[in-house]
């Protein structure tokens, strides 16, 4: 068996979201999720078919972000793993639609920071079998800290003002 570490490029001002699925009706399926949970939501996403015509599908509303996706699954390679691209939304507004959609399996991350897929493969079939997200902690929060993180949960809408 090898293990691979394939590093994802996420294009700036975007979310990536990354997970595992079972049937090619998936990248339909996640277009309407996206378009149904945020109106104005720009997008792109692939699906790696992992039998029969072994194709990457995809879809998008987004030339940008459906290329990124298209490069993003072609790298991974991986049976059955979608990845999408999302900008004017955060996984937050998406993910509830995306879990309940009847074909995904699991999430493996939804984030804005540079990701690194660990790979497995033997002969012709490859499988996700970890993400690297983002940078190991600094330290722990100071009150401070705390206090500069729920003012910009309040600013952004996410919490109520106090």
């Amino acid at each position: 068996m090898d293990i691979q570490a394939v590093k994802v490029t996420v294009p700036e001002g975007t979310n990536v979201i990354a997970g595992q699925t079972h049937f090619i009706k998936t990248v339909e399926d996640l277009y309407e999720v996206f378009k149904n949970s945020v109106p104005d939501i720009k997008f792109g996403i692939a699906f790696c078919e992992a039998s029969q015509d072994r194709l990457v599908r995809w879809d998008g509303n987004d030339e940008e972000l459906t290329r990124a996706a298209i490069d993003g699954a072609k790298a991974v390679g991986a049976g059955h793993f979608f990845i999408a691209f999302i900008r004017n939304a955060f996984p937050i507004n998406v993910l509830p639609a995306i879990k309940m959609c009847p074909e995904i399996c699991g999430i493996f991350c939804a984030t804005a920071n540079p990701v690194v897929f660990l790979v497995m493969g033997e002969d012709e079939r490859r499988g996700v079998i970890g993400v690297l997200d983002g940078q190991s902690p600094l330290g722990v929060e100071t009150e401070e800290d705390q206090k500069t993180r729920k003012e910009f949960l309040r600013k952004i809408g996410y919490k109520v003002a106090e």
